[in-house]
């Protein structure tokens, strides 16, 4: 199977959004919710103080552009109130205070600047990791990208096309479903591709504005989480089917494995006000069963070695701290401690979804690694799906 991969470019979001702020914003928004007198805890618990936004948090919270009033408009709702018994005075005053309360933003408006960044972010992600390959756009022969929190017919792919630009015969590869496991299930992808045709240069872009998801009306436990997890980040690199003076990863095996009956346990649903990325509190659990699995593959290969193969750096997005603790729970006794340390470190501000274990392969690469050191990537996402890949360092 045997790919190569150059370091990634990571372009953070530019808007530092602490969680101070995100907390004082729900506790006056929702000073009567169930979970309020505990917000402080929770927020805590998250272990994240500020995360980077492509859009700062006044965007998120900032009301639409159209009033109180119902679809239907001022001529129906008069012609109800006066119905009802309203006098005319009443009416009239009765519309005047549903004009002047904002309506919340529709899709259109949360969806369409937030686009606008995913594209301007992937092109400087895009760029940064031709730049780092030594390579230039035209040397590119495919293009795969992911961005599920914006969805967009055409896509982040064409859009790339055009911006960077690439030769018109170029193979694009939208995934715009794959959410958190972009990054693995795209390496993934990639190493089938160069494997194929060990010439191909194969550019990966995922760009990912999980801000859209912070919804203000959201009064659940779990939207609030929500809104304290999520980083926007764009990240890119190149893989190719032959060494290049600046790869510093080999891939050697990928493994996919995906739970049934799990698709309902974390998902993103578009409604009126935008995309709300709806989670279940059985999701960890899930998650879990397919770390367990991840295990036995490893096994499996190394049975010849059981005794003495380990990876000696894990680049983990399982999603959330309890799954990253039971990684290192469940793994076996034998292996060094602090394999997930760029794992946690990249938690720290922000879950980045399907750009997270390129984040987390970048924190590894400088803070240096040994040629010859193991690596497993591994990430799972809604559905639920995993995907991890085995390789050395160069």
């Amino acid at each position: 199977m045997a790919a190569y991969l150059c370091p990634p470019a990571v372009i953070h979001g530019k808007h530092a959004v602490r969680t101070s702020q995100i907390v004082d914003e729900v506790r006056g928004r929702h000073p009567n919710a169930a979970w309020a007198p505990r917000i402080d805890g929770i927020a805590a618990s998250t272990g994240i103080e500020t995360r980077g936004w492509m859009l700062p948090l006044e965007a998120a919270v900032a009301p639409g552009s159209g009033s109180g009033l119902p679809a239907a408009g001022i001529g129906p709702a008069r012609e109800a109130l006066a119905g009802d018994g309203f006098t005319e005075q009443d009416v009239d005053r009765v519309i005047t205070a549903l004009e002047a309360i904002p309506a919340p933003q529709t899709v259109q408006e949360r969806t369409a600047p937030a686009w606008s960044a995913v594209q301007s972010y992937g092109e400087s992600a895009a760029r940064g990791a031709l730049q780092i390959a030594g390579l230039d756009a035209a040397d590119v022969d495919c293009l795969i990208t992911s961005h599920s929190t914006t969805p967009a017919l055409p896509g982040l792919d064409v859009s790339l096309a055009n911006r960077l630009p690439l030769r018109s015969e170029v193979l694009l590869l939208p995934a715009t479903q794959w959410a958190c496991i972009a990054g693995t299930r795209s390496l993934a992808l990639a190493a089938d591709l160069v494997a194929a045709d060990p010439d191909r240069v194969v550019l990966i872009v995922i760009a990912e504005a999980l801000s859209t998801t912070y919804q203000p009306a959201d009064d659940t436990l779990e939207s609030l989480i929500v809104r304290l997890l999520f980083a926007d980040t764009a990240v890119a690199a190149v893989v190719t089917g032959r060494p290049r003076p600046e790869s510093v990863l080999r891939l050697d095996a990928a493994w996919h494995h995906t739970l049934p009956g799990t698709q309902d346990l974390h998902r993103l649903e578009t409604r009126e006000d935008g995309t709300h990325f709806v989670m279940d509190r059985r999701g960890p659990r899930a998650v879990q069963e397919t770390v367990t699995a991840m295990w036995e593959w490893l096994r499996l290969r190394y049975q010849d070695d059981p005794g003495s193969w380990h990876p000696d750096v894990l680049l983990a997005h399982p999603g959330g701290t309890r799954v990253l603790e039971y990684m290192e729970e469940t793994m076996p006794d034998w292996w060094p401690s602090g394999l997930l340390s760029h794992s946690r470190d990249s938690y720290t501000s922000g879950n980045r979804g399907g750009a997270a274990v390129f984040d987390i392969m970048r924190r590894a690469y400088d803070a240096g690694q040994k040629a010859g050191s193991r690596a497993v990537l591994y990430a799972a996402a809604p559905g639920l799906t995993a995907t991890a890949l085995e390789g050395e360092w160069l």
